[in-house]
């Protein structure tokens, strides 16, 4: 296919050293913060807080049973834990992003198709994070893990956990977990070799095959997506279920993988590259932010106002731990969660301009990474950590240095291969994009 245009796709993304130092500079200042952070919560003597609410059930109290005691590693294990799940999250979203532009055969983006596939590359790292934090924190981070929970003789015998033991047990969750990693990994590696053997024979084959492997991998994404938020996150919690929380993990990881891409693109285009991205595609990765910063906050209150008015007390324990329990301690989290996920994007992209700004771009895409952080935070810590949770230093920090880790992973994998599908059948419309 020749294409008439005056653009260079054969370009690549320079890793060069001022490129490093930018971000090794990202990753020093993070594990700085990590270090100092790490270094308080040991030496801390954190208060043993002892408080029982009587308007708890027996199912939740027994919850709660046996995490006065605190120590400072369960701190380090649950933000390890966080920044573990966000950014498997936010890198095979990237993968998601492909798949469903492939196989809606939309040609918009088929110029900042390669931005998001070099996300995926960060899978390993995750992986490798996640898989250390269960091996050596899953008591201090999954209460169903505990022993005698799942034995009647046993004085910490729990009915409801036991009830749940078929399929919240130690190998089983494990398996499942690597069964993810390698699913998402394996069709990443697939999706990628044969997107860049198009770079060298543009026989369509390639993107019809491209379009079978994105269809695969939306029907394994449409399980895992929802399994892997009940095994990392809803089992946090152990008494409590919600039908919706696979979809609202997705609407989390997906908002903030979208703003990823955009600030990836912005990014680039300040660098010199993608000059044949225009406010067109900016346009529509602002829509996507809008539309699924919307979609978030509407799985958000459906959620939240089924439990409500169900008012059944194994549902609304979870909100209760994050407005009431624990001496109030989440309840301004809770709102704070409200505003920068939803009324700051939602005001900021309302209009069609500031869609195509890149400034209000910029900005709004960090506001939403950093927000999606932080309400997995809030999904996560509570749970753990009880009256002992914390916002500090320690997790700021952590969340520097896994995004300065990410930067890293992502820019090596861009400074791979050529930035544009050069062969893409639909490129052309892609660089006279206008909406």
């Amino acid at each position: 296919m020749v294409v008439e245009h005056n653009y260079d796709l054969n370009e690549k993304f320079d890793f060069n050293s001022k490129v490093k130092s930018k971000i090794f500079m990202l990753i020093g200042f993070g594990a700085a913060l990590f270090l100092i952070g790490l270094l308080m919560a040991a030496f801390a003597t954190p208060e043993v807080a002892h408080h029982a609410m009587a308007s708890v059930d027996h199912a939740a109290a027994s919850h709660h049973a046996g995490h006065d005691e605190f120590h400072w590693t369960q701190r380090l294990w649950a933000i390890l834990w966080v920044n573990g799940v966000f950014f498997s999250g936010i890198s095979v979203v990237g993968l998601f992003f492909i798949a469903y532009n492939y196989v809606a055969y939309a040609g918009w983006s088929s110029t900042i198709i390669r931005i998001p596939m070099a996300m995926p590359a960060f899978l390993p790292v995750t992986f490798v994070v996640m898989v250390l934090v269960f091996a050596f924190g899953h008591h201090d981070i999954f209460h169903w893990t505990h022993d005698g929970l799942t034995d009647p003789t046993s004085p910490n015998y729990d009915k409801i956990i036991d009830g749940k033991s078929g399929f919240l047990n130690i190998p089983f969750f494990a398996t499942r977990t690597l069964i993810y990693f390698a699913a998402w990994f394996g069709l990443y590696s697939l999706i990628r070799k044969n997107s860049l053997k198009s770079d060298f024979d543009p026989d369509i084959k390639y993107h019809d095959k491209l379009i079978v492997l994105s269809a695969v991998f939306l029907l394994i994404w449409g399980v895992t997506s929802s399994t892997s938020a009940w095994d990392w996150t809803m089992s946090i919690d152990p008494h409590w279920f919600s039908t919706m929380f696979g979809w609202y993990n997705l609407a989390s990881w997906h908002v903030a993988g979208m703003a990823t891409i955009t600030l990836i693109v912005l990014l680039l285009k300040d660098a010199g590259y993608l000059k044949m991205v225009n406010e067109n595609h900016l346009h529509d990765l602002g829509k996507f932010m809008f539309a699924f910063t919307i979609f978030w906050t509407y799985i958000w209150f459906s959620q939240f106002i089924l439990i409500y008015y169900a008012n059944i007390s194994e549902e609304t324990t979870y909100f209760m731990d994050r407005l009431l329990r624990f001496e109030n301690k989440y309840t301004g989290f809770f709102f704070l969660n409200l505003i920068i996920n939803f009324a700051f994007p939602f005001l900021a992209l309302m209009m069609r301009e500031s869609k195509r700004q890149v400034i209000i771009l910029k900005i709004v895409s960090i506001v939403i990474i950093c927000g999606h952080w932080f309400d997995f935070w809030l999904m996560i810590t509570p749970g753990t950590l009880k009256q002992h949770g914390e916002f500090g230093i320690l997790e700021i920090g952590s969340f520097f240095l896994f995004a300065g880790l990410f930067a890293y992973v992502v820019a090596n994998s861009l400074s791979k291969a050529p930035l544009i599908a050069k062969n893409h059948p639909y490129i052309e419309e892609s660089i006279h994009h206008n909406i």
